[in-house]
């Protein structure tokens, strides 16, 4: 969920494995859910120089949306009952060449790319419970189909609100297999399996 041009927030969701996104996208039509256009990500997640984000549970990459590009910062979960933390996410010059470039500045400054994460990404919106809240679909290049609710608390005392409201309609269209990891731990522990 974009959260604005340049932005922090607190991100609230959950992820679920699904088997078959029809099912979903019927239940999404009948809520009035929104449906964007389906858009390809690309995530190239760093390492940073003298710090170990598996070891403090923090994220750092360079996204690209179509020709959309973004530097997001994800800080270390917090808790309750859904994945929540803190993100700061800043967008900067559209396509490849500006890319390519800010990847090279971050690899001189040391940082270093640990994994690159494709998907296709269906999003919808939708209000529940009186919060603004997005559903994407995604197809993740090696890892299967997932479903993530997600709503964005403005401030940690909107954390409460944001969870009871992404718990409830996760439930409400009928998903159950959570799925913990990030796409990044996922995209890890499957390159460790073929090795």
């Amino acid at each position: 969920m974009n959260a604005g041009p340049a932005s922090m927030s607190f991100e609230v969701e959950i992820k679920f494995r699904t088997n078959s996104h029809l099912e979903l996208i019927r239940r999404l039509a009948e809520m009035g859910a929104r449906a964007e256009p389906q858009v390809a990500h690309e995530d190239v997640y760093l390492s940073h120089p003298s710090r170990d984000f598996a070891q403090t549970n923090e994220a750092f990459r360079i996204r690209r949306i179509g020709t959309e590009n973004r530097i997001t910062y994800k800080g270390p979960r917090l808790s309750g009952p859904t994945k929540s933390r803190e993100e700061i996410e800043v967008p900067f010059a559209e396509g490849e060449p500006s890319f390519e470039q800010l990847f090279r500045l971050f690899n001189h400054l040391g940082f270093r790319k640990v994994a690159a994460v494709r998907k296709t990404r269906q999003p919808y919106h939708l209000e529940y419970q009186g919060l603004p809240i997005e559903v994407v679909l995604d197809t993740a290049e090696g890892l299967g189909e997932f479903a993530e609710v997600e709503a964005f608390a403005a401030k940690e005392a909107n954390l409460p609100a944001a969870q009871a409201a992404v718990i409830d309609l996760a439930r409400e269209l009928g998903l159950t297999d959570v799925e913990p990891r990030s796409y990044l731990r996922m995209h890890l522990d499957a390159e460790a399996a073929r090795q």
